[in-house]
């Protein structure tokens, strides 16, 4: 086990366990930033080329974020990590596992850059998640596997919590309406 990357991986977690407790979306993005930032080295280390150069892709993303959305920033990004994908699989002739870590990272890209509502950006952060915890898998890496598990747990916890709080809402609201008087 290569431990100088897995503490990296570990300083990652830690990190973004600050970030999800930020009070605005910037303060957010720039500490998820530096977690994103000892990911990408943490899966360099680990010879993980394609989660290191999606992850380093995510740092540069949260910081252009704090200035600029919208389309054109959303299309740079894309282009990015399709250029990066077929720059790994053409020219560098690495593995299959590297589609998994880029889809992964389209889908936090559209959705941290176009998606507005933040129940939607949660359920498709899952899946991107997912294929994070299956490219960590699939490239042997700790770090990267608790990291994912630990987004996924509050992702999952989040979306709980805010659906109950919604039901009790809905509940709240069908028993204070008073019932209407019978029509003639």
């Amino acid at each position: 086990m290569n431990w100088l990357a897995e503490g990296f991986g570990v300083l990652a977690l830690v990190i973004n366990f600050i970030g999800y407790r930020q009070n605005n979306a910037d303060s957010y993005r720039i500490v998820s930033a530096l977690a994103l930032a000892c990911l990408s080295v943490h899966f360099f280390m680990l010879g993980a080329m394609a989660a290191g150069i999606v992850l380093a892709i995510g740092v540069v993303r949260n910081f252009v974020a704090l200035r600029w959305q919208g389309p054109v920033v959303l299309w740079v990004f894309v282009l990015a990590n399709l250029a990066f994908m077929l720059w790994e699989w053409f020219w560098l002739q690495h593995e299959w596992p590297l589609f998994v870590a880029y889809a992964s990272s389209l889908i936090f890209t559209v959705g941290s850059i176009r998606l507005n509502n933040a129940t939607l950006i949660r359920k498709w952060f899952i899946l991107a998640e997912i294929l994070g915890l299956i490219y960590a898998v699939l490239v042997g890496s700790v770090s990267g596997l608790l990291f994912n598990i630990v987004n996924l747990s509050s992702i999952s916890a989040k979306l709980w919590q805010d659906g109950r709080a919604l039901r009790k809402q809905m509940d709240t609201k069908e028993t204070t309406q008073k019932p209407r008087p019978p029509q003639q």
